[in-house]
């Protein structure tokens, strides 16, 4: 393929940073540079000017309301969207739900819930993780059995992210506990206002609590709400994770945050000079760097296969590896960067509180909890140790 953009690619790099900068509110553009919490408010409405401009959902088709963009002009507008501080694009119902809907739902189902999507009626959470079954996702015990026109549904998932939000959840669920347990799975819609369904938050490290336990105890879901074929929930499953790794890869937030990385080592001293000028550290710099600028390649190349209609397969796990090593060693380079001001835990300031009077540069308060954060990423999506199995198995045949 050729990487070199062509002069329609540069044009719409241009428009994309001229709506960037007309549109993109400065004080939610704010917190995201300062590494501060952004509320539902704040998600909700980056998610409608997007649509308003019609750019909400790149990689869908034009029949169901998507941009329909091809994979640089994607790239294009998560590096220009990140340089630029924009949220995060909540990517449960529009980047996972939808391309299993899409491929294995019915028409009813698509004609029900893409549009609810776009217009940011239902806002979807991800249940696949169980106390017991993460990495080993097969694994799952929450049991959906038929009845009549309803499936009942009992157990548990955890690590919800953003389930405090949702009023929707796709679920993996066990209908058939008798067989190889990768086939017994079904891939399931729940309501989250159905009466039996309970949502506690878990507290992390960093005093957020980003992510929740649900709970189903006798939950009575129709059964038009089943995803394709019952029992062949295993495969979907697999679909979407390859839709998940090649995101959680995360190119446009490693950009920006390399570029903050550098901001904060020139202005911060360490023996009389810029730290960005100490051999150890500025070579850190320049490797992660390095490592970036072929990731990006390389996922230039799996969007651009997918787009082509190639599932990305062993391809999503490498991005999946390599991109939240990378993440992970930016975040550990800031909070070095930014020293003992780091240790500072301001929970206030991370609200969004402004009254706060902070020590050090200005991403003191958010270095140590984003690091804290960011730890995560080698274990969500199928942690890394899985994903390394994938890769020797599907390229070295081993």
């Amino acid at each position: 393929m050729d990487l070199n953009y062509s002069p329609e690619e540069q044009a719409f790099r241009v428009e994309v940073r001229q709506w960037l900068s007309d549109t993109l509110p400065r004080d939610l553009s704010e917190k995201v540079r300062l590494g501060k919490r952004l509320t539902k408010e704040d998600s909700v409405l980056w998610h409608q000017l997007l649509n308003a401009r019609g750019w909400l959902a790149p990689n869908w088709p034009k029949s169901h309301g998507g941009a329909e963009w091809n994979a640089v002009q994607r790239q294009i507008f998560e590096e220009e969207a990140c340089l630029a501080h924009a949220p995060r694009v909540v990517p449960f119902g529009l980047s996972m739900l939808a391309p299993v809907l899409m491929a294995f739902g019915s028409e009813e189902q698509c004609q029900r819930f893409l549009p609810r999507i776009l217009s940011g009626e239902d806002w979807w959470c991800q249940g696949y993780s169980e106390p017991g079954a993460g990495s080993d996702l097969a694994a799952v015990k929450t049991r959906a059995v038929r009845d009549g026109d309803s499936y009942v549904v009992n157990g548990q998932k955890t690590w919800t992210t953003l389930g405090q939000y949702a009023n929707w959840i796709f679920c993996l669920v066990r209908t058939d506990p008798d067989v190889k347990k990768q086939e017994g799975i079904s891939f399931l819609l729940i309501d989250m206002n159905t009466p039996g369904v309970t949502v506690r938050p878990i507290v992390l490290i960093d005093g957020g609590a980003e992510v929740n336990e649900v709970f189903f105890d006798n939950v009575r879901v129709p059964a038009e709400n089943l995803v394709g074929d019952e029992n062949k929930g295993w495969t979907y499953a697999k679909y979407l994770l390859t839709h998940e790794r090649t995101n959680i890869a995360g190119v446009g937030f490693s950009t920006a945050a390399l570029e903050t990385l550098k901001d904060v080592a020139g202005k911060v001293q360490a023996g009389g000079k810029p730290l960005a000028q100490n051999p150890l550290f500025a070579a850190r710099v320049a490797q992660v760097e390095i490592d970036l600028m072929a990731m990006a390649t390389t996922n230039l190349r799996v969007v651009s296969a997918a787009a082509k209609g190639q599932a990305p397969g062993a391809e999503s796990s490498m991005l999946k590896v390599k991109g939240t090593v990378i993440r992970q060693e930016l975040t550990a380079l800031l909070r070095r960067a930014v020293g003992p001001d780091a240790m500072a835990f301001q929970p206030d300031y991370l609200e969004g509180g402004d009254n706060v009077d902070m020590m050090g540069p200005e991403h003191a308060a958010s270095a140590a909890p984003s690091y804290f954060n960011m730890r995560k990423l080698s274990i969500f999506g199928g942690s890394n140790e899985v994903q390394r199995t994938i890769i020797t198995k599907a390229i070295l045949g081993l």
